[in-house]
């Protein structure tokens, strides 16, 4: 069975849209890989074919299977290390190197993957925050993360980890401060749906939207 590009990225996908915590079904398939319906119809349909994915009759869902999940793990692997090298040994800006891994995650061999590894140790988080492994809300939950959104008033926090598919809302959270590593505090959860916060020396207002998709650790003291 030859594993083109594309089955690549469906997989990759797949993973991706379980560890934000979607259910994944054909419309977030679409969505997540900017493609047509038709297009996640005609690409499941060969998954399913060569047994690297199941799709539920009832609802439609979306899983991998354990082959399937195998080859996601190395594709993401192999994006977290160009991430870590593009940041580490290049020093390009973080809100940049998920799309060039993107590009570059197909195109490196298994001597070149190997010898990343060998210079960048094992596990660790991206740039971004997230660990290599997939890493769904309730595994974030269980070590004491939360979504910035649910984050009290007058409450501190770390940045650990940001949504990294999104480089507007990447360069727009730079430009604020809020960065993995970065401490945050709730001011006020105002009735606008938005939060203000402050950062370093400054107070920031931040959409609901965006604040849930960015992970931190509450202060200790603030845990009840």
């Amino acid at each position: 069975m030859k594993i083109t590009i594309s089955k690549e990225n469906y997989l990759k996908a797949i993973a991706e849209a379980e560890s934000e915590g979607e259910v994944v079904i054909a419309a977030t398939l679409a969505r997540w890989l900017n493609v047509s319906a038709p297009a996640v119809t005609m690409a499941t349909r060969r998954l399913k074919r060569d047994g690297l994915i199941a799709v539920d009759g009832t609802d439609g869902r979306i899983r991998l299977t354990g082959e399937g999940r195998e080859i996601a793990a190395r594709l993401l692997n192999r994006h977290h290390l160009i991430e870590r090298m593009l940041t580490e040994i290049f020093g390009m800006e973080w809100y940049k190197v998920h799309d060039e891994a993107e590009q570059l995650e197909h195109a490196v061999s298994e001597d070149f993957e190997r010898r990343l590894q060998e210079r960048l140790g094992n596990g660790g988080a991206c740039p971004h925050g997230n660990r290599v492994e997939e890493d769904a809300p309730e595994n974030r939950r269980a070590r004491g993360l939360s979504p910035l959104d649910e984050v009290a008033a007058e409450s501190r926090a770390t940045v650990v980890s940001v949504f990294e598919r999104d480089r507007q809302l990447l360069e727009y959270l730079d430009s604020l401060g809020i960065r993995p590593g970065a401490r945050v505090e709730v001011l006020n959860r105002n009735y606008d749906e938005t939060l203000t916060l402050r950062v370093g020396e400054g107070a920031v207002a931040l959409g609901r939207s965006a604040a849930r998709r960015i992970w931190v650790r509450p202060d200790e003291s603030e845990v009840h």
